[in-house]
């Protein structure tokens, strides 16, 4: 029986926890799994809540945090260590860069047999200065050197990672989109709305526009408070606005908006939302603002329930959104999103019109069926070689 040890950066609430948990729990049956990961950082929220629904066992490293610290990383990587003399896995599966970094390291030590790295996103632009980015450039062609196969999640990050960045050959990248249990996000949807809507006090002829993710510089919202506040003023439609999820930008968001005149009930700080399905099912418009990004769960969860979307184009956006059917996609510029979003506030048809296709394109592409297929016939090819 093939024992696979998944490790994750951290467990907080985003895409790659998610991801590691459908595959904890639905890979086929002939797979054992252990899940480890490190600790959240402050104001993010935690995933403990999903593991126990799900019933997924799972083991916490305290010392390994999303920040560079020598020491705790040691630390670290000597507790990998002893999981994997301790467990003798088949495969070493890491997902996200410091979960990469330790767990690879630690793998290739041991002399594990297949090792693997998911790249959920990746931090070669717009996160840090140049010689920083080449550095970690140079440390993730070395992974990639002890990796026995890196996986992309989408065909974009793959050009990234095999073409533009040169971390490894493309042959040595294997795409395997995200996938998810998205039927939370088509169940007793009216019914959700409604409770959503309630708690906030939004009416019936409001536009609900939300963005959600963790509030840090990478995720720009400062463009969607722009827009905001731009379409505020140039259309008739009432609007409120919802800025879900929490970190370190917090406060700094809110006194922007204080700054532009903007009141509480025009943009709402929600924090984190546990149950994001019935956010969502209370949003008319979701909005995602980030300077890069990998695979943005919120607009695949998003689509499932049947929501148009406004999104920069970066990353890996344009692999799962069908521009112009499902989504509209701008620059990274304020003029060109405020006029994409209000099109869609005024437009009440071409905005119907998204729900329908945003359904269909992600309950087809982003299932966590597929995902564990794809997954299972990797290792079996990898098996095979080795």
């Amino acid at each position: 029986m093939p024992k696979i040890l998944r490790i994750l950066n951290r467990f907080n609430l985003g895409g790659p926890m998610r991801n590691a948990a459908y595959l904890t729990k639905y890979m086929p049956e002939e797979y054992t799994t252990i899940l480890v990961g490190g600790a959240k950082d402050e104001g993010e929220e935690s995933s403990e809540f999903l593991f126990k629904s799900m019933n997924i066992p799972y083991t916490e490293l305290p010392a390994m945090k999303r920040s560079i610290g020598i020491f705790g990383d040691i630390i670290a990587w000597r507790n990998l260590v002893q999981i994997i003399r301790r467990e003798k896995p088949d495969i070493v599966h890491t997902h996200a860069a410091k979960a990469g970094a330790l767990g690879r390291l630690a793998a290739w030590y041991c002399g594990v047999p297949i090792i693997v790295h998911t790249f959920h996103g990746h931090v070669f632009h717009s996160y840090f200065g140049k010689v920083k980015t080449g550095i970690f450039i140079l440390i993730e062609r070395f992974l990639a050197h002890i990796s026995t196969a890196i996986v992309a999640i989408s065909e974009s990050q793959k050009h990234d990672l095999g073409t533009v960045f040169k971390i490894c050959k493309p042959e040595k990248i294997h795409v395997i989109p995200l996938g998810f249990d998205l039927q939370a996000f088509t169940d007793r949807q009216e019914e959700k709305r409604a409770e959503f809507r309630t708690h906030y006090a939004v009416h019936n002829d409001d536009i609900a526009i939300g963005i959600i993710g963790r509030l840090a510089p990478i995720k720009n919202h400062r463009l969607f408070i722009d827009a905001i506040h731009t379409c505020a003023h140039k259309t008739t439609k009432p609007l409120r606005a919802f800025i879900i999820g929490d970190g370190e930008e917090s406060e700094h968001l809110k006194q922007y908006c204080t700054s532009l005149g903007i009141s509480e009930q025009l943009i709402r700080f929600t924090s984190w939302i546990h149950h994001i399905d019935r956010a969502i099912a209370g949003l008319d418009i979701v909005c995602l603002t980030s300077f890069n990004e990998g695979t943005p769960v919120s607009l695949i969860e998003a689509q499932a329930a049947g929501k148009a979307i406004v999104s920069t184009r970066v990353g890996g956006i344009a692999d799962i959104v069908v521009e112009g059917e499902t989504a509209l996609l701008t620059a990274i510029d304020s003029e060109e999103f405020s006029e994409k979003l209000r099109s869609l506030i005024e437009n009440d048809s071409l905005r119907h019109a998204m729900e329908e296709a945003s359904h269909r394109h992600s309950m087809s592409q982003f299932s966590y069926t597929r995902l564990c297929a794809d997954m299972n016939a990797l290792y079996t090819e990898l098996a095979k070689t080795k």
